[in-house]
């Protein structure tokens, strides 16, 4: 079984999908992390983001290894280990630039279903239910007031990254999260949309753990009204 939630940044994507994972024991994972760790690796060596024969001579070389351990997942890039430093500021400016590419969501869009067979699992990400895993048996978007999800932001980089955050405000963060979701929303390749089938769930004002049993109670009455559905056929 597939699960997919999909959703603008700070949302709380990743907190909410590896909790829903680890109560219901399914595998977790994180397709950001994956474009995160591809746009430091082209970062580090240097190469210019709007180069795409350059980045396409990249990918021809590019081998991302996941290595999970209960409650840890450990992102290898070409052998090095990229996980510490795939959240950073400039990461994150860079990242859906990177991850608009055509060519760069085919290669990692056939991993991540790869990565899916044979497994129960939630899928994180952007588009995992409207181009990735368009057939996922159940689909979640989250949501949020960008004030909020700014301020989420900016405690999480300030308390990861301090000294890269000297002199960023917190109305920097709300600027660059309403940027980031125009662009996303409105880039060619795998816009961020929620699927028609998708149930939206709103995280402003609900602890992560409250989200997780909001999602669990739609499911369970999602079960109820299929089988409902199913015994008068």
């Amino acid at each position: 079984m597939i699960i997919t939630i999909d959703g603008p940044i700070a949302t709380g994507k990743s907190t909410i999908a590896k909790k829903l994972a680890n109560e219901i024991g399914y595998i977790y994972f994180d397709t950001g992390a994956m474009y995160r760790s591809l746009t430091y690796a082209l970062m580090k060596q240097k190469i210019d983001l709007d180069n795409q024969d350059a980045i396409k001579e990249f990918l021809n070389h590019f081998d991302l290894n996941i290595k999970i351990k209960p409650g840890l997942r450990r992102y290898f890039v070409n052998g090095e280990d990229t996980t510490d430093f795939i959240r950073a500021p400039d990461v994150t400016a860079n990242v859906s630039k990177v991850s608009a590419l055509p060519f760069v969501r085919e290669k990692l869009v056939h991993l991540q279903r790869e990565l899916a067979k044979g497994v129960n699992s939630v899928f994180e990400g952007r588009d995992m239910g409207t181009i990735v895993f368009p057939d996922a048996d159940f689909k979640i978007f989250l949501t949020g007031r960008p004030e909020v999800r700014a301020k989420r932001r900016y405690d999480e980089l300030l308390q990861k990254f301090p000294e890269q955050m000297k002199g960023v405000t917190l109305e920097q963060c709300l600027s660059d999260i309403n940027a980031r979701d125009e662009y996303d929303m409105k880039r060619e390749a795998s816009p961020l949309i929620k699927a028609d089938d998708a149930y939206e769930v709103d995280t402003s004002d609900i602890s992560p753990d409250e989200v997780v049993f909001k999602i669990l109670e739609i499911r369970d009455s999602r079960k109820t009204r299929l089988r409902h559905e199913n015994s008068k056929k």
